[in-house]
């Protein structure tokens, strides 16, 4: 056990970045407070705080390695509840309607609800002596010194009625309330300024439905298939076995684009796409829900590590810190990664806001990078496109090339993609040659399909189509 710094530490937030956040802060701290404004004990369904949680999530494999450090066991306990899982580099992927050659990573997908995930990693952060939840209570304010130099607490509003206004006192405060954080409000109202913010619009949405097969047979044994947006071939979509021997659909439209939500329009979008995988599946399989939409129309990363001044005892982390396009599944491990990040910062001693956020801010470069780079790769993504984006991008795109003829290349690339490796790992020679020599676009990959058959989505044409294969 780590030397206690402190009585008490609050996490705003009860979501996946605040659970981790709580574990590692329970190593260093008499007490751990998370306060959250939905119920969160035993739930396993999605939350109204969390209107992401209906549709499919991807876990990194970076992330569900960090899960097994925090929580030893974890993946046992999840397989063991009933919880899929499978080698990252086995599952059925496709990028512009060609699928990559399957390959033994070693890495492990697990294939689970959000929700249901997050319920496994709740229950063993509850399950720590020294952690509590305060469940259905408004987050109200930070509270802080009288010359606004440090914050010393948070004030809450429980949903019970009669229930006024109460202030925690904590030594340390840590933001985790995701991509609606009142953080950049409460520094500008204190005298420190909001943070600059870097946005970049991709407009997707994704719609879900839960399915149950009459036959899973027809999966042949594969854990998702996941014909993967692109330019090529914008309308994408996440199949995926999960818990109770269900299967969850969410299929993913980009700059405006959206499958329909009644039955008909939305099995005709599942149809439109680049294969026909999918929509072959779910035809003659039983609808266990209606479907829903939910929109993310931009990526926002709030430099806080920029700002010249920040309250001690304050820290933000997370969708809070950063939100990235949810197509590329990057939310939860960098969060993990992040609490790793501040379990660092806590052996030290109290962590000092400027140091956190600058090595955060580390943490977010590449995934950042990786995202947004590959949003660029639309053109009606409006944003700049300097010489590495441009060359990065050419680069990927010989990548998935390469990938539907050598497996070897697909091992690499599901490494660099789970976080496991850096990109730079796709760059030595030998994977170079590989790629160089496998990289051309298959004569035979075919066409994405739109309602009429033909174009490749939104706003795209036969002049699209033979551009994105002359790439």
């Amino acid at each position: 056990m780590s030397q206690r710094l402190g009585h008490r530490a609050i996490v705003l937030g009860g979501s996946m970045a605040g659970l981790l956040a709580a574990r590692v802060l329970a190593e260093s701290f008499a007490e751990v407070v998370i306060v959250d404004r939905d119920e969160l004990t035993g739930v396993t369904t999605a939350r109204r705080g969390v209107p992401q949680g209906r549709h499919v999530h991807g876990l990194l494999a970076r992330g569900q390695q960090i899960l097994e450090e925090l929580f030893p066991g974890f993946t046992s306990g999840a397989t063991a509840a009933g919880i899929p899982t499978g080698d990252l580099g086995e599952l059925r992927w496709f990028f512009g309607g060609a699928r990559l050659k399957p390959s033994t990573t070693g890495l492990i997908c697990v294939s689970a609800t959000r929700p249901m995930l997050e319920s496994h990693v709740r229950a063993r952060v509850a399950a720590l002596p020294n952690v509590s939840l305060i469940e259905r209570a408004d987050i109200v304010g930070i509270t802080t010194t009288r010359d606004n130099s440090r914050v010393i607490g948070a004030r809450i509003h429980r949903h019970a009625k009669g229930s006024t206004e109460e202030v925690l006192d904590a030594e340390l405060v840590i933001d985790a309330t995701g991509r609606g954080s009142r953080t950049p409000v409460w520094l500008d109202e204190l005298g420190y300024g909001r943070p600059d913010e870097d946005r970049v619009k991709i407009n997707i949405s994704y719609t879900s439905r839960i399915y149950r097969l009459a036959d899973e047979s027809v999966l042949n044994g594969d854990l998702s298939i996941n014909p993967v947006a692109t330019p090529a071939a914008p309308r994408g979509a996440f199949f995926s076995r999960i818990e109770d021997g269900k299967c969850a659909l969410s299929l993913t439209g980009v700059l405006g684009d959206s499958a329909p939500t009644d039955p008909d329009g939305f099995l005709e979008y599942a149809r439109s796409l680049p294969v026909p995988d999918i929509y072959e599946i779910i035809r003659d399989a039983e609808p266990l829900s209606d479907a829903v939409v939910y929109r993310y129309l931009a990526s926002v990363r709030r430099r806080y590590e920029r700002l010249a001044r920040f309250p001690k005892g304050f820290l933000v982390l997370g969708d809070a810190a950063c939100s990235f396009n949810p197509a590329y599944g990057q939310g939860m491990t960098v969060a993990a990664l992040e609490a790793l990040t501040l379990r660092e910062h806590l052996t030290r001693g109290m962590p000092e806001a400027a140091g956190f956020h600058q090595d955060i801010s580390r943490v977010i470069d590449v995934p950042w990078d990786m995202a947004v780079g590959g949003d660029l790769s639309y053109p009606q993504v409006e944003g700049p496109r300097p010489l590495k984006v441009r060359i990065g991008n050419a680069y990927v795109a010989k990548v998935h090339a390469a990938a539907t003829r050598d497996p070897e290349v697909t091992r690499a690339f599901m490494r660099v993609a789970g976080m496991v490796e850096a990109p730079t790992a796709l760059m030595r020679p030998s994977m170079m040659l590989r790629v160089l020599r496998n990289g051309k676009p298959s004569e035979s990959a075919p066409l994405p399909r739109t309602d009429s058959g033909t174009g490749s989505g939104p706003d795209s044409g036969p002049d699209d189509v033979r551009a994105a294969r002359a790439a």
